[in-house]
């Protein structure tokens, strides 16, 4: 089991360049998935075209670590999702472009589209500055999730997580999907915001869709 998700790790940390949220030759984020009392993590400085199955780093909940490189540096903020947040299983970070634009500008993406909802939320919060791999860092993007399973980063990128690394996934390339339309409406002029009664039907929707089974 823990190579299928070291696994899973590396197909998705390529797959992230080919959707366009990183580089190929940059170390471009990282990602990580929780396996019980552990995770599994991207290690630090390794770009997405080197990365094999046996660079990835095993890090205990406890403090242990456990492979050939260092891990993220971001490894902090990824320990406290999974702590804090019982149905992170999977976690997605990247300095995808337009996410990165509006987190430079310290900004939020409210509601101005229904899609905002397949995050959990009524909006695209974006976490107070703090230095990179800090746990001053983590202590703001936890505070940010509490309201959606992803949020801007301020002067940095983006995070979000998902009961598995392929819904982090979908989460992390539609609110780069989101933020560029956000970018793009702000340049037009004033954005009419779906209003809460709306977003909370949304949400209950998001809830229940994509399940196959007509009795669940």
């Amino acid at each position: 089991m823990s190579t299928e998700k070291k696994q899973k790790i590396v197909d998705t940390y390529k797959k992230i360049c080919a959707v366009g949220l990183g580089s190929e030759i940059m170390s471009s984020g990282n990602l990580s998935i929780r396996d019980g009392d552990k995770f599994y993590v991207t290690p630090s400085g390794v770009s997405p075209s080197e990365l094999t199955v046996e660079d990835i780093v095993e890090v205990g909940f406890d403090g242990s670590v456990n492979g050939k490189y260092k891990p993220s540096s971001e490894t902090p903020f990824h320990r406290d999702i999974y702590l804090k947040f019982s149905g992170a299983e999977a976690i997605v970070h990247t300095h995808a472009k337009f996410c990165s634009i509006l987190s430079c500008k310290e900004m939020e993406i409210p509601p101005f589209h229904y899609m905002i909802a397949i995050a959990g939320g009524k909006k695209i919060p974006c976490a107070e500055y703090a230095t990179f791999g800090s746990e001053a860092l983590s202590e703001n993007i936890c505070k940010a999730l509490l309201e959606s399973k992803a949020c801007l980063m301020a002067h940095h990128g983006m995070v979000a997580y998902g009961k598995d690394m392929d819904e982090a996934l979908k989460i992390a390339v539609e609110v780069e999907n989101l933020a560029e339309q956000y970018c793009h409406l702000i340049n037009i002029g004033e954005v009419k915001l779906i209003e809460d009664a709306e977003m909370n039907l949304v949400i209950d929707k998001f809830s229940s869709y994509g399940k196959k089974s007509s009795k669940e």
